[in-house]
């Protein structure tokens, strides 16, 4: 045999014209016509006796490579060894943390240091906010890559409110300022209030969204009447003031209602009337039914704040602005929210009558079963939900008192004076032998009644205000057509006429 490992006899005998003759005829499926010998279908090889073998072609790492330096081996090995050699596969690893390709099983002796590499860069954190905005913001940024600081933006809250804005000014033209604090989500609430001059309806509604009584009012997020102003009879709101929570609770307030001061206001100023109203209280008059009649448009709750009980005018005030209402719009055929409810339903708010300023003798049981009743006698024609859905009797204020004490429970609730503490604090002090203990006051404090009352307040249920489901900012949008709309309404036209 020569030194290329061929062999010399079978050059040009029988073997060689055996080997053209299996060129020539392909062989049937399941032999293996390139190796040394022709596979059987059992898997065991028949000698094909003295044929002419290749040389076989090794896969291998040069020396310096290796991990162990290979033997030089005598050049007459075996056929066996040789298709061992190259039947060896190559196992190519993949790490689960960095998906990069390791290296092959052979090159063991740089394992270690490769998995202390792997290891130290899976330790470190995650950021789960660059992950929330991948989800959205993957087809927005080139390349799949997410700038951090955008991200982080997209995830603060709203901006928080500091004090009230315009929705309406005192010129009763619309005003676009609130929508930089609107969403595009559904879960709101809306809560209105109307009352005459002086009620405190801008206290109660900065004590309800963002302040305490422990503060100061200048301080509220509704301005309250300052003592100049009170000692001049004049108001302090005008128009309607928006103000949102970062619960998404939108509080609305509005000027008083028959309002002698904008009425003087008015007469001195000699203020340019609209030339459909021919009188000023006229005017007055009408513009106090706009807002009232848009409240109960797009409000969910609307609190009727009065100081004394009871102005029988209020109520019929109330129930004119009911039918002045606007009809609610019936849904278009764009819109795909639709509750399902009947096309012809009217939607009206909560309504809640709140005595402010309360005394101690209107806390007694007898006298707010008296309230309730009075109530529930002028408002029974009303499609208004002036009842069952608030309690005072759910509170825990008059504990000892059933359930059905008050007969036809109405939306009623007592707010006493708000300085009264501070008074008679200090009157229950002057005896010695009682000085710890708090003056008798005949009902909670203050505080504890405030409380109890925006709890109840933010609970309500959430009736829809149109046929569609509403967001933030199409609520905006909503209210903006609505004002319009009771502006421009032929039966408040028709109704100033009547009054001329």
């Amino acid at each position: 045999m020569s030194e290329s490992g061929h062999s010399q006899p079978g050059m040009y005998g029988p073997g060689r014209r055996r080997r053209r003759r299996r060129e020539r005829d392909p062989g049937l499926p399941g032999q293996n016509l390139s190796g040394p010998g022709r596979e059987r279908r059992d898997g065991s090889e028949e000698s094909l006796g003295p044929t002419l073998q290749k040389t076989p072609i090794i896969l291998a790492k040069p020396p310096s490579e290796r991990s162990k330096p290979s033997q030089a081996g005598a050049p007459s090995s075996s056929s066996s060894s040789s298709s061992a050699s190259v039947e060896k596969p190559i196992v190519l690893i993949k790490s689960r943390e960095e998906g990069k390709p390791a290296l092959p099983v052979d090159g063991a002796a740089q394992g270690p240091s490769i998995a202390a590499k792997v290891e130290k860069e899976g330790q470190r954190p995650t950021q789960p906010v660059y992950q929330i905005q991948n989800r959205g913001m993957a087809s927005a940024a080139p390349g799949g890559s997410v700038d951090p600081v955008i991200g982080q933006a997209k995830l603060l809250p709203p901006e928080k409110m500091k004090h009230s804005i315009k929705l309406v000014d005192e010129q009763m033209n619309w005003c676009d300022s609130a929508m930089e604090y609107l969403l595009d989500q559904t879960d709101m609430l809306v809560v209105g209030v109307i009352g005459l001059q002086g009620t405190g309806k801008s206290t109660v509604m900065s004590l309800l969204s963002a302040n305490t009584p422990e503060e100061d009012q200048r301080s509220y997020v509704f301005r309250t009447q300052s003592q100049e102003i009170k000692e001049r009879g004049g108001n302090q709101s005008s128009g309607i003031d928006f103000f949102i929570t970062q619960e998404r609770i939108i509080f609305l307030d509005t000027q008083p209602i028959l309002s002698p001061s904008i009425l003087d206001h008015l007469i001195n100023n000699d203020r340019k009337l609209p030339p459909e109203y021919n009188l000023p209280h006229t005017y007055v008059e009408m513009q106090s039914l706009q807002v009232a009649a848009f409240l109960f448009t797009v409000c969910h709750v609307v609190l009727v704040v009065q100081d004394w009980f009871t102005d029988l005018s209020l109520y019929r005030f109330l129930q004119t602005a009911e039918m002045l209402k606007p009809s609610t719009p019936s849904t278009s055929h764009e819109s795909s929210g639709s509750s399902g409810s009947d096309e012809g339903s009217e939607y009206y708010p909560h309504i809640v009558f709140l005595q402010n300023k309360s005394r101690r003798d209107d806390f007694c049981p007898r006298t707010l079963k008296k309230m309730h009743s009075v109530i529930d006698k002028l408002m029974m024609h009303s499609h208004l939900k002036y009842k069952g859905t608030l309690s005072m009797l759910d509170c825990n204020i008059f504990p000892g008192l059933p359930r059905d004490y008050l007969g036809s429970e109405v939306n009623l609730f007592l707010l006493p004076v708000m300085d009264s503490e501070g008074d008679e604090a200090r009157a229950g002090s002057g005896a010695p032998l009682f000085s710890l203990l708090p003056g008798y006051r005949g009902h909670p404090s203050f505080t504890s009644l405030v409380s109890k009352l925006r709890s109840q307040v933010l609970s309500m249920s959430r009736c829809q205000l149109s046929h569609t489901i509403l967001t933030e900012k199409n609520w905006f949008h909503y209210a903006a057509r609505i004002w319009d709309g009771v502006k421009k309404s032929s039966a408040l036209s028709e109704y100033s006429r009547l009054l001329s």
